[in-house]
């Protein structure tokens, strides 16, 4: 697929799997525009993707997206930048481990909200025009946890279940427009997600972000609702089509322990 003369939006760009998504996207003559809480990082990975691609627009929007109508605010800065968006990567997200009953109401309320509220709200904001042009992306960053209960991150695991349910419900709503939807299903991988948790936890066979959204370009030129990124977590997520419901809690709440 050709990403040159394309607008794509990042959502957690500041990091992780949503950085190298810039990286690559700049690689590939994206304009781009970058959204994220911390500003020094959007602006420090602003000047890098402009220094070496002198070719493509960079904008960074700072924005909170765990806020309930941060969508629309950040729809507007979109609009303000004279801006449309052929590319939408909702890839910011949250996670919180530990028991449901010792975490506090209000930042599970935050979780949902980022990664399903301001997920869904975005998607509503850019897909009509790219289904009346009949062209762009929309690639929704789930998780492996997706596919099965995940005590110990109980909320989580739900949101993702949520994020691949919509994603596949929309690609097939989307057939034939000319827009390409995807659910992009990580397992752990290299990055601050799990230093924001506070635990540490699942640190066997992680993955690069660049193995990841290096699977997610190659998945695009494909005609598949979802990708999971590696084969040792394609047969991991595989487990809850035959495991009984029993099992397969017991053996998820035990991968997901802290080690410390």
């Amino acid at each position: 697929m050709e990403f040159s003369n394309v607008t794509a939006l990042v959502t957690g760009a500041s990091g992780g799997i949503g950085e190298e998504f810039a990286v690559q996207l700049a690689r590939r003559g994206a304009d781009l525009i970058l959204v994220a809480r911390r500003a020094e990082k959007l602006a420090s990975l602003r000047e890098t993707l402009t220094a070496r691609h002198p070719g493509i627009a960079v904008d960074v929007l700072t924005a909170d997206l765990a806020v309930p109508g941060s969508g629309a605010e950040l729809e507007s800065g979109v609009r303000e930048l004279g801006r449309s968006v052929d590319v939408l990567i909702n890839n910011a997200g949250v996670g919180l481990h530990g028991k449901f009953v010792q975490q506090p109401p209000e930042p599970n309320a935050a979780q949902i909200q980022l990664n399903c509220g301001t997920l869904v709200d975005l998607t509503a904001r850019f897909l009509p025009a790219m289904v009346e042009r009949r062209r762009g992306v929309v690639l929704n960053v789930a998780s492996t946890a997706a596919f099965q209960p995940t005590p110990g991150m109980a909320v989580y695991g739900a949101t993702k279940a949520f994020v691949l349910s919509y994603t596949e419900a929309l690609w097939q709503e989307c057939r034939g427009t000319g827009v390409k939807v995807l659910a992009l299903c990580p397992g752990a991988t290299e990055t601050e997600f799990f230093n924001r948790t506070g635990e540490e936890f699942l640190t066997d066979g992680r993955q690069t972000s660049k193995q990841v959204v290096d699977t997610a370009f190659a998945a695009l030129d494909k005609s598949s609702p979802t990708v999971i990124s590696g084969f040792r977590n394609s047969i991991l997520a595989s487990g809850y089509r035959v495991a009984p419901r029993r099992l397969l809690l017991a053996v998820s709440e035990r991968m997901l322990k802290a080690s410390r």
